[in-house]
Parts: structure tokens; C-alpha cells; sequence
């Protein structure tokens, strides 16, 4: 598989406290496989649909840690884009550490606040199904310091940036650095935590699972102990939910609209 291009969301897991129920949640929900995890790596465990890597879980090592989907942005030279972070006003939570053979990660914070990972691939590329159903398809930062956030992501990962049309929704585009900001190549994009959230709600990255039906995974998820965030609702892009898995780690699923 080609590598993927710098700035391009490549990987996402969860950090769970209990990693059997997470397989059992995620493996109804999504339809989701998983390998035996490596306990030289704290027994972090690839999840595979239609026997395709799309997304990792992890046993959370320290009780004190929060139990959160996390993206990785992909990057050619994980030490060269940490030096970016800092002079662009973020900081590093985990320097770029190697990963065996798989690759190289770190971890850092962006003005706001919200953290995300960078992925030097190795052996291990990232996605190997990304865009179908049940696999990833996008995310978002959600911050309460607009200006600062998009400089910051601009300057990292040098994206081309578009405003969405509807000037009643405060949402910014991303797209890869060297195209032409559209909807047809965009990578991710950044919202703003209005009053409309929770006070104490976090800068944070949402991330979205492509699914074939909205309300039937809503249902499901509900089934087996998960709870609904946002209730279903229709959106240009297709149909939204926002969830929580049965120990708190909150996800979106989106249904493309049907074709005509």
C-alpha cells in the first residue's frame, strides 16, 4: 500500500480500561476481527474488518489515563514535524519513540488543547480500509480557540483550507498541502465547542466510522451498553450520530446519503 500523504489521518485506536469488552463491543458493533495483541507492547491489539487493518485498541496502563479514541496524522519525518509543532505554538506530550519495526509515534497538544499522534510508518502503514463501511472515514478538532488552532494546522501540516458555505456554522475544511481545498480530497476539518457544549467539555478529535445505517448502528450500540451523545441527524454529507462504547470513548458513525 502507498504511503500516505504528510498530514493525512492514517491510524486511529482507543484507549480502554478493559480491552476484552471493547473487543466484544467493537466486534458486534462494526463486525470488527481482531489479532492477539503483543504484550511487548502492552498487548495492543489490531482491529480488522473484511480482514483489513482499521483501527488499534489498547489497555489503558495507568487507571488515570482518559478512555478516548485518538487519530494519527501521517508524517515522513515524525522528529521534523515535532520541531514544527513547537515553533507553531503546540507542545509535545510524547517525543517520537519507535515502535519495534511497525514505526515511529509521538503525541502532541495543539493551542487549544486537543491532542493528537504523528505516525512514521514502518512496517506497519496504517489503514488497510478506510472509507467503507465500518471502517474509518473522518475527523474533526473540536476547539475553543478558533484562530490560534487553524494557524497551527495550517502551519504543521501546511493544509489548504476552505470555509464551509453556511456561514451559520463556524467549520473549517482541511486538505492535503499542495491541492486545491474541496470537499472531494478534504482530510479533516476544525469545529468550534460553542455554547451549545458542556462547559467542561475538552478541545478535542472526533473520529467518524462509516456505517451502512445511522439508526440501526445507533440501536446496537445502545444494546450493548453504549450510549447515544447526539441523536441522529441529517447533514448534507449523510446521517450522524454521536456515540459513547460501553466505557465511556466517544465516536461518530455517518451514513453516506443513498444514491438517487
Amino acid at each position: 500500500m502507498a504511503a500516505f500523504t504528510e498530514g493525512t489521518p492514517c491510524w486511529v485506536d482507543v484507549l480502554l480500561p478493559d480491552l476484552a469488552a471493547g473487543k466484544r463491543f467493537y466486534g458486534e458493533l462494526f463486525g470488527w476481527t481482531f489479532d492477539g495483541g503483543d504484550e511487548a507492547y502492552g498487548n495492543y491489539t489490531n482491529a480488522f474488518s473484511d480482514g483489513r487493518r482499521v483501527a488499534g485498541l489498547t489497555p489503558k496502563r495507568d487507571g488515570r489515563m482518559p478512555t478516548v479514541w485518538g487519530v494519527y496524522f501521517a508524517t515522513p519525518d515524525a522528529a521534523a514535524t515535532s520541531r514544527r509543532i513547537a515553533e507553531a505554538g503546540g507542545r509535545m506530550v510524547m517525543d517520537p519513540m519507535p515502535i519495534g519495526p511497525y514505526g515511529i509515534m509521538a503525541l502532541a497538544v495543539d493551542p487549544g488543547g486537543a491532542v493528537f499522534g504523528l505516525w512514521e510508518a514502518g512496517e506497519h502503514n496504517g489503514f488497510e480500509k478506510q472509507g467503507e463501511p465500518n471502517s474509518f472515514c473522518w475527523t474533526e478538532v473540536y476547539t475553543r480557540q478558533k484562530d490560534p488552532v487553524d494557524a497551527f494546522y495550517e502551519t504543521v501540516f501546511g493544509f489548504q483550507v476552505r470555509d464551509l458555505d453556511d456561514t451559520s456554522i463556524d467549520f473549517r475544511v482541511w486538505s492535503p498541502a499542495g491541492t486545491q481545498a474541496s470537499d472531494d480530497n478534504a482530510v479533516g476539518g476544525r469545529s468550534v465547542i460553542t455554547d451549545a457544549f458542556p462547559a467542561e467539555m475538552p478541545a478535542h478529535f472526533l473520529i467518524y466510522f462509516a456505517v451502512e445505517d445511522c439508526d440501526d448502528t445507533v440501536a446496537v450500540a445502545q444494546r450493548l451498553g453504549g450510549r447515544v451523545t447526539e441523536s441522529p441527524f441529517d447533514t448534507p454529507y449523510g446521517r450522524i450520530a454521536v456515540l459513547a462504547d460501553n466505557q465511556g470513548a466517544v465516536f461518530a458513525v455517518l451514513a453516506e446519503p443513498k444514491a438517487a
